[in-house]
Parts: structure tokens; sequence; C-alpha cells
């Protein structure tokens, strides 16, 4: 048994603010919370918060999941991310060949079983989309559901399993089904009309991917996929706070829209965080960064160079959001999305949790990563 006593001088449990707090975690839980700073192990110097939970990661560290996915490349996208607060991910592929999404699985189950800190399932964004709003999935892979994508997704050893899907492609008796199984079903990358999405959300989808982005807008005849979104208050969708994909305005719209917990952050990071990468390729095409905006050769924002913890700056500062609320938004939030309330093991700091935290500094920047009790270390 490892114990350790940590001391905060300031600490946001992911509900309140409270000073001078000591948190012994044992073997990786957090095991008591109290006042008693005679005896701790170790003295964090700025505010404590809960780790940062991204749901759409597609890269980092230079590396994409989509080429040759592996265990290790798994390993070089946290690690990258976790330096920005990240302590738990939705490793993101993209639309891809079946053979693709199989080594993908492969090397998911693989970081399961062996337990890799921060890794904890697997998105497949695609490839059951919509073509007229494909934005950089490659159209040539987008297909219909089938015996051989069923047979990955009905894997049980690949933790937490996301689906983003089209629902004018996918029925919503396979979207049950795909509930049936443990999956969080997202819309997006979709052109369906209202009536559309509102039986997916009736048929068991609980979520929608980068909202704005790559879906039917909110019209006043036709409120398309936002509109669904926006309407139903059971549902939580992902925002990209970067600046790029979303106007500020639309981004504080969704969120006064939405109940609280209704948005979470994401990154939908690609290869450049965590590098001073100036263009990368992608399927046929070459991605280019520009003051943080990445664009494909054929015109379209391909992901983001987001990483969570500017998600969270520009969520307080150019959202006007208070402090306590962003945090919650790159971390409960998540959280609460993946894993049913009662059922939380991370999101928030308090005796039985999973000792996942960060250190910030006075500018939200950070400066310690902690996952399972350990500090990180790539």
């Amino acid at each position: 048994m490892t114990t350790i006593r940590f001391y905060a001088p300031r600490l946001f449990d992911g509900q309140h603010f409270v000073d001078d707090q000591v948190l012994t975690i044992t073997d990786g839980v957090i095991s008591a919370i109290d006042q008693d700073t005679s005896n701790v192990d170790v003295r964090a110097t700025g505010l404590v918060v809960p780790g940062y939970i991204d749901l759409q990661v597609n890269g980092g560290g230079g590396a994409l999941f989509n080429d040759s996915p592996s265990l290790d490349k798994l390993k070089t996208i946290i690690a990258a991310h976790a330096r920005f607060g990240t302590t738990a991910m939705m490793a993101t592929l993209i639309t891809d060949k079946i053979d693709i999404m199989a080594q993908a699985a492969d090397a998911m189950a693989q970081a399961i079983a062996e337990k890799t800190a921060g890794i904890i399932g697997i998105h497949f964004e695609g490839p059951h989309l919509s073509l007229a709003k494909k934005g950089t999935h490659c159209a040539d892979l987008i297909r219909p559901l089938s015996a051989d994508e069923w047979q990955v997704l009905s894997r049980k050893d690949i933790g937490q399993v996301m689906v983003t899907l089209a629902p004018e492609t996918v029925s919503a008796a396979d979207i049950t089904r795909m509930v049936e199984l443990g999956i969080k079903v997202c819309l997006g990358h979709t052109n369906a009309d209202f009536a559309t999405a509102q039986q997916a959300v009736d048929a068991g989808a609980t979520g929608f991917t980068h909202l704005f982005n790559a879906m039917s807008p909110l019209q006043g005849r036709e409120p398309g996929v936002v509109g669904c979104a926006l309407l139903n208050d059971t549902t939580q969708a992902g925002l990209i706070v970067d600046g790029h994909h979303v106007d500020y305005a639309s981004c504080q719209l969704a969120i006064k829209t939405k109940p609280a917990g209704g948005i979470f952050l994401v990154t939908d990071a690609m290869p450049p965080v965590g590098t001073d990468m100036t263009e990368f390729p992608l399927y046929d095409r070459t991605v280019y960064v520009n003051n943080g905006k990445l664009t494909s050769t054929t015109g379209e924002l391909a992901g983001s160079s987001l990483d969570m913890a500017s998600a969270v700056k520009n969520t307080h500062i150019e959202l006007k959001i208070p402090l306590d609320e962003a945090l919650r938004m790159a971390s409960l939030y998540p959280a609460q999305y993946l894993y049913a309330k009662q059922a939380l093991t991370r999101g928030v700091l308090k005796v039985g949790m999973q000792a996942d935290l960060l250190v910030l500094n006075d500018d939200l920047s950070v400066s310690e990563t902690w996952i399972g009790g350990k500090p990180f270390k790539p």
C-alpha cells in the first residue's frame, strides 16, 4: 500500500474553492481530505484542480492515431497532452479503413490491459458520416455500417467506446443497438434535418460532436442538428473553444442555452500539439498550421492545435465564464457524459475518486500533472 499526503494551499474540488486542504492518496485513490498540515509529503504551490478529460484527441506530440495505430503512439499522444492538463483521454480515430479500425482497437486493448496512464477508451469518429458534412474526412472511406464495423464496436476489451455518426446514414435501431452495447453515441458530421436528429436522440444518442462544426445549422424554419443539440436538455455537446472553429459569441450562446453540464470542452487535437510542427500529412493531403489554425490543402479546417489548458483559459477569459464553471467543463462534465453520475471515478477531487489532479499557475498554465496519484512523467 502506497500513501501520499498532498497539501493544496488552494483546492478546487469540482464544486467549491477551499483553502489549506490535505489529500491523502492511497494506491492512487483519494482516501481522506483534512486540514492537518503537520505531516505532508508533497506541497503544491498553486491552485489544485481535477485533471482534464478530453473526449476527442486525434493526435499530439507529432503523432496521429490513424497512422499505424499502436500502444507507443497512444503513449506519445497522452504524453503531449498531459503537459497541458489532460489526465484522461478518448483516443479518436477519424474515418479510415476497417483494418485500421481493428488495429486501433488492438492498440487500445493493449493500453487498457496494461493500465496505461491517461488512456480510458476509443472514439470512432466515422466512418458512417454524411458526405455533405464530411469536413476533412476522406469521402472514399465513408461507408454504411456493416458486420465488419460491428465486430470492432462490440469488443469488450477496449475501454469506453464512443461513436460519432450521421443519423441519416445509421438507422435508429442500430443506434439503439450501440447504446445497448454500452457505446456512447454522438451525432456529428451530419446534414440531417431536426426530425431525423431527434429520432436518433430518442433512440439513445446522447452527445453531439464539436457543436456547430460539420452539422446542419439552426435556422428559423429548420432547426437542424444544432437546434436538436440545444433543445434537448438531456444531451451533452463537445465544444472547441479555440477562436477558429466557433465564434466566441456562438460559444457563449450555446453555454447559455444548455443546462449546466450540457457543454464540455474538447480539443479535436492533431499532431502539432506539444510540437513546433508547421505542417503534417493527412490522407492524401497536407495540413498547414498558421497561428494555431489547421487548414488542409483542400480548404477545410482539419482538427485543431488546441490543448485543454488553453481551452479552459479561453473559456474563462474570452467567453467570460467563471473559473469554477470553466474547470467543470474540462473535468466534471465530460466525466458525467462518459459515466453515470453515481459511478464517477474522475472529474472531482473527493474521497473515493481517482487522484487525477493538476497544479495550475496564476495564468492557468499547468505546472504539475498527476494521474492516479503519481506525477506524470513521459
